[in-house]
């Protein structure tokens, strides 16, 4: 018989096996089918369980606008303008903004560095006035990129604030079918009713702050207590995202209506607060001088301490300003002092003191003996010893030996500790007035103060100007101690160093909106640190009555990420709640009698 025939015959015998592992297998599927099904449904549970665990917004789905027409690309644009990831870009759009504000000089901060940028960077201007770059803060796009940004932010809080609200008036899920497939999980038995456990499990949770939930089994005695905490995480992502929208608000309120000023002022002299008593001003845009408060001072006295000994020679160890303060036109006059750090303040304004130095007093006689300049003249550090350089310029009142009008220019150089002598050159050595002395270049023509042109006071232009020569050609210099004198040549005239005085620079400033500002901060500092160590979770007890009429406790922990500390506190709920309902004591073994007495007899017999 041939194979194929074999098989043939050989089927008839086969076919009732084969049906039968057919329906085994058909019964795998099915169970195969169920098990699957069954695996689904406690996923399912379990994503519902932690469901809305996070209190974040649903994020838009990929794609483009949805919509026909203008409508729907203004929706679509209005969702990607107010997502976090374009509220970030926007952030990090704003900080590439303003570094051309830190490289370039502006307008409202120093007029002379930008016409000094202007003058050495002469093939750029054109570009840079173009784009505003001498005025970034102002600038369109600047404005625009922070104006997106605040929009953007405020976009995102109120879609928060508004499911945040629902979170808060929400109940916990109810426990899902399996416990025990939650990342934290313990069980125990005990003789306590479900509902004592249950009604234990409900005040515990109470007391630890939790929002809890009573829900109903779907046996007899089962139930379920779900309790859910960590709602202030989401409130400290509110907070800090309200704080930077403050932040922004005060920003913008101080750029706009700020002002900043600053004035030397010699010791014996005052300051009155209007805008043309300033040396320097700058100001926001919308800032108006007659919002300036009205008030003056007098500088009576300025101290200063230096370290006398020691490696740290020199070093400044107290500066403080003795004023004469009056408030108002007809206020009260107060004696005041302002120190570093400690400023000043008067009406929402600040009175910071910023520096000091030293002003020789200078007196310039004519040809004929009239003493045409006399004043004392601030001279600008340029090291700690307080070695110094500045100019002395007479513009009015001087005639050359020809009788005709004229100006004189000193370029002089004080130091208060001298030193350097037979060095060809000078400096101090100490800050303090131990051995002063000050040197002297003279020069006549004109200063160019006459132009129109901004010019530094502590600089001469010497570009119009002819040095003054001693009789065998020299330029004319000297150095000179208090009380000494220096010719003219040809009997032109003679300056005399006088003595000295002492000057202090004040910083005036209104920045207003610091106060919201710094609220800002703080909040943004507290809503972060929620935001971050705060975390949402909930925990779910259930007791159910056994067969053998011992109640089955089962506590679960879910935490909206992977944490250590939601098995901890777990086990720490766990531990209070086992106290008031331990676990049950295990049953007495059943014992085994054996055969009736009669029956052990007859077989006793039998064996026999």
């Amino acid at each position: 018989m041939s194979t194929t025939d074999k098989a043939s015959a050989e089927a008839p015998h086969d076919a009732p096996e084969s049906a039968e592992s057919a329906d085994s297998a058909s019964a795998e599927a099915a169970a195969s089918a169920e098990a699957s099904a069954e695996a689904s449904a406690e996923a399912s549970a379990e994503a519902a369980a932690g469901a809305q665990l996070s209190t974040a917004p649903l994020e838009d789905a990929p794609g483009g606008p949805v919509g026909i027409g203008v409508l729907g690309w203004a929706r679509w644009f209005w969702r990607q303008l107010t997502s976090m990831r374009v509220a970030l870009i926007l952030l990090f759009m704003l900080s590439l903004a303003s570094i051309p504000g830190s490289l370039i000089p502006q307008n409202q901060v120093d007029l002379m560095k930008v016409a000094a940028w202007k003058k050495e960077h002469a093939s750029w201007v054109g570009a840079a006035e173009k784009l505003q770059l001498f005025d970034v803060y102002s600038s369109v796009w600047f404005s625009a990129i922070y104006l997106l940004l605040f929009i953007s932010l405020i976009g995102c809080i109120l879609p928060r604030s508004w499911q945040f609200v629902g979170q808060l008036t929400g109940r916990p899920p109810a426990a899902p079918k399996l416990l025990n497939r939650m990342p934290a999980y313990t069980t125990w038995r005990t003789d306590s009713s479900p509902d004592e456990v249950l009604a234990t499990a409900h005040g515990l949770l109470r007391r630890r702050r939790f929002r809890t939930e009573a829900g109903a089994g779907s046996g007899s005695g089962a139930g379920s207590v779900s309790a859910e905490k960590g709602y202030l995480r989401e409130a400290g992502n509110l907070i800090f995202h309200v704080a930077l929208i403050v932040m922004l608000i005060a920003f913008a309120w101080g750029q706009y209506f700020k002002s900043e000023g600053g004035k030397l002022v010699l010791r014996g002299k005052g300051f009155s607060n209007t805008l043309t008593q300033y040396d320097d001003f700058k100001s926001g845009g919308l800032f108006d001088p007659a919002d300036l408060p009205p008030f003056s001072f007098t500088l009576d006295k300025f101290d200063a301490t230096f370290e006398r000994t020691g490696p740290q020679k020199g070093t400044p160890r107290d500066f403080k300003a003795y004023v004469t303060f009056t408030n108002g036109a007809h206020g009260k006059p107060e004696k005041r002092e302002i120190q570093v750090n400690h400023p000043m303040e008067v009406d929402g304004s600040k009175v910071y003191l910023l520096g000091h130095g030293y002003a020789p007093v200078i007196s310039v006689t004519d040809s004929t003996g009239k003493v045409i300049y006399k004043d004392a003249v601030p001279m600008l550090p340029q090291d700690g010893n307080l070695t110094s350089t500045g100019a002395i310029k007479v513009t009015d009142g001087y005639k050359d030996k020809d009788g005709k009008t004229t100006q004189l220019g000193f370029a002089a150089m004080f130091v208060p500790t001298f030193a350097g002598a037979g060095q060809g050159t000078m400096f101090s050595q100490f800050p303090e007035l131990d051995f002063p002395a000050l040197a002297l270049n003279a020069w006549h023509g004109s200063l160019g103060v006459d132009s129109g042109l901004p010019q530094n006071v502590y600089q001469l232009d010497t570009s119009k100007m002819e040095q003054f020569k001693t009789e065998d050609g020299q330029p004319l210099a000297k150095r000179m101690l208090p009380g000494e004198s220096m010719e003219l040549p040809g009997g032109q005239g003679t300056v005399k160093f006088e003595g000295i005085e002492r000057w202090a620079t004040f910083s005036i400033t209104h920045q207003p909106g610091s106060g919201l500002a710094l609220a800002g901060a703080v909040a943004a500092i507290a809503g972060l640190a929620g935001s971050l160590f705060i975390q949402r979770r909930r925990i779910w007890v259930r007791a159910v009555r056994g067969e053998d009429g011992v109640t089955v406790v089962e506590m679960a922990g879910l935490g909206r990420s992977e944490s250590a500390k939601i098995p901890e506190e777990l086990a720490v709920l766990a531990g209070a709640l086992h106290e008031q309902t331990p676990t049950a004591a295990p049953a007495p073994p059943v014992a085994d009698d054996g055969p009736e007495p009669a029956e052990a007899e007859e077989v006793e017999g039998e064996r026999a």
